[in-house]
């Protein structure tokens, strides 16, 4: 199988870089990559704009277009396996969508399939292995989920999911049992529609543990990135208007550095504003990208290559 690949021009007058990161980011349903130097090397159109974006350990790109999860060859950008997920979903079920999967430590997948309100453990021939029922207090298949990540437990792991429609982070166990939540705060202000710098909401985009136990959310139509406690407190918050010149929108992927640092998506923000931040504990901004040829104002996802 084989998508249509698209030459890049370079991008040195578009793309804002004080240290490069190679990564691959999506605007709509084109794929992108883009070397160290804010150049795009290859782009890939897809059947739909992808919600989820894996590097995995062989470098391949684990990603999806609508339902179908497809693995793209790092060199060769040719599509290696696929599966579509919407063959999960029971009879009675109506719309499903995808917003999230992951690899897992035993070889599997994890997904995530938004209408049918369940996660389930599947193998690469798509046999179901577990499945359990997430708690929604909102359902919908736009909304049930945004991006779920795995929380090492020993020789197992737990599911950290960001239900978007919910307003709501929660940890399950294998099982489906909820063991933490947290419900993202509104500080105050009242909900607005829309998906740029005018919309706020606790809409949330992503959830994840970090090492020293707290969790760290991207704060979606909230425009935040927020560190948690165990204890639900918050420790460190970046909001709308926190960076110079900078106004964060809808705020979705944030990559952990390993000087420390995160990598901030900040989509719908428009052409005044970069789509990825890296910014410092401190708050001090070190490397945009800032490309409004080939991406755009729909980057909801993006993932750094090795």
């Amino acid at each position: 199988m084989r998508f249509l690949l698209l030459a890049c021009l370079p991008l040195l007058s578009m793309a804002s870089l004080v240290a490069g990161h190679p990564l691959v980011a999506n605007q709509g349903g084109t794929l992108a990559w883009f070397d160290t130097d804010g150049n795009c090397s290859h782009q890939m159109n897809l059947k739909g704009a992808p919600h989820d974006i894996h590097i995995l350990e062989n470098g391949n790109v684990l990603t999806h277009q609508r339902t179908e999860i497809i693995e793209i060859d790092s060199k060769s950008h040719d599509v290696v396996w696929s599966y579509n997920a919407g063959q999960l979903k029971s009879a009675s079920t109506g719309r499903v969508e995808l917003h999230s999967f992951a690899s897992l430590p035993n070889g599997n997948l994890m997904v995530a399939l938004s209408g049918e309100g369940k996660i389930f453990e599947i193998d690469r021939d798509g046999k179901v292995l577990s499945s359990f029922a997430m708690k929604l207090n909102n359902p919908h298949p736009h909304r049930d989920t945004r991006l779920v990540r795995l929380v090492p437990k020993g020789d197992s792991w737990n599911y950290i999911v960001a239900h978007e429609g919910d307003g709501m982070v929660r940890e399950y166990d294998r099982k489906g049992n909820v063991v933490w939540d947290y419900e993202v705060p509104m500080f105050g202000k009242k909900p607005a529609g829309g998906h740029g710098p005018e919309a706020f909401g606790n809409s949330l985009f992503s959830a994840q543990r970090l090492a020293n136990g707290n969790t760290l959310i991207g704060g979606g139509n909230g425009h935040s990135v927020l560190e948690v406690t165990p204890e639900k407190e918050i420790v460190w918050q970046l909001h709308q208007n926190d960076l110079p010149g900078i106004t964060l929108a809808w705020v979705t992927t944030v990559t952990v550095l390993d000087n420390g640092n995160y990598v901030i998506g900040n989509c719908h923000a428009g052409p005044d504003n970069p789509q990825l931040i890296e910014v410092t504990k401190n708050k001090e901004v070190v490397w945009t990208l800032k490309d409004f040829k080939v991406l755009g104002n729909s980057v909801s996802n993006s993932a750094l290559l090795p």
